[in-house]
C-alpha cells in the first residue's frame, strides 16, 4: 500500500513540473518571433525609419526652416488598420509622438482622447476652480501638420507555408491648406511562416 501511495504521489509531482509556466526575460531591442504576426520589435523599425525619412525630406525640411525659431506642431491623427491581423494602432501613434518629440526638430499638440479630456477639464475649471487658477479657455496651441497612416498586408500561401509581409504608410498634410507634405511607405518587413503538415 505504502508503495502505491509513494508512486501516486511521485507520478503527480512529475506530471504537475511538467506543465509549469516558464518564463523567459527577454532583453531591450529583441523579441522571439512566435507567431510570425506583427509584433514590437516590427512596430519601433517602422516608426523610426518613417519619421527619419519625413524629417528629411525637403519640403519638410524647408517648413520647419521657414517657421523661424518655432518649431512647426503636429498632431498625430488617425492610422487604420487594413491588414488581415488584429493590430493596436494606437501603439504605432504613441511612438510616432515619440519619435517626432525627441527629433527636437518638430513638437507635437495632443490629439484624440487627451485632447477630450483635457477640454472637459478646462470646463470643468471654470465652474470649480478659482478665478486665478482656472486654465483660459481658447489658449490651445494649433497644430501645422497632421500625421495619418494605415497598415496592410499581402498574404501568399503555399501548402504549410505562408509569406506575410506589411506596408505600413504615413502622410504628413498640411492643416491650413490640405497639401501634402510627406508621403512615405515601409515595405521592409516579411515573414516566412513555415506550419507543421498535418499527418491526420
Amino acid at each position: 500500500m505504502k508503495r502505491i501511495l509513494f508512486g501516486l504521489l511521485t507520478l503527480l509531482i512529475m506530471s504537475s513540473c511538467g506543465t509549469s509556466t516558464n518564463i523567459d526575460r527577454v532583453e531591450p531591442g529583441t523579441q522571439p518571433e512566435l507567431s510570425g504576426y506583427w509584433n514590437a520589435i516590427d512596430v519601433q523599425l517602422v516608426c523610426e525609419s518613417l519619421i527619419n525619412d519625413c524629417l528629411s525630406n525637403p519640403l519638410v525640411d524647408q517648413a520647419i526652416r521657414a517657421s523661424g525659431g518655432r518649431k512647426p506642431m503636429v498632431i498625430v491623427g488617425r492610422f487604420r488598420n487594413a491588414s488581415s491581423e488584429q493590430i493596436d494602432t494606437e501603439i504605432i501613434s504613441s511612438i510616432m509622438e515619440t519619435v517626432i518629440f525627441n527629433s527636437g526638430r518638430m513638437d507635437f499638440v495632443a490629439g484624440g482622447e487627451t485632447r477630450d479630456d483635457l477640454r472637459s477639464e478646462r470646463l470643468d475649471q471654470q465652474n470649480w476652480a478659482s478665478e486665478e487658477t482656472a486654465a483660459r479657455l481658447g489658449r490651445e496651441i494649433g497644430a501645422d501638420f497632421m500625421m495619418t497612416g494605415s497598415v496592410r498586408t499581402i498574404i501568399d500561401r503555399e501548402g504549410n507555408r505562408t509569406v506575410r509581409t506589411y506596408y505600413v504608410t504615413a502622410e504628413l498634410t498640411n492643416i491650413e491648406t490640405n497639401s501634402r507634405m510627406w508621403i512615405g511607405q515601409y515595405n521592409d518587413i516579411t515573414k516566412v511562416i513555415t506550419r507543421p503538415r498535418n499527418t491526420l
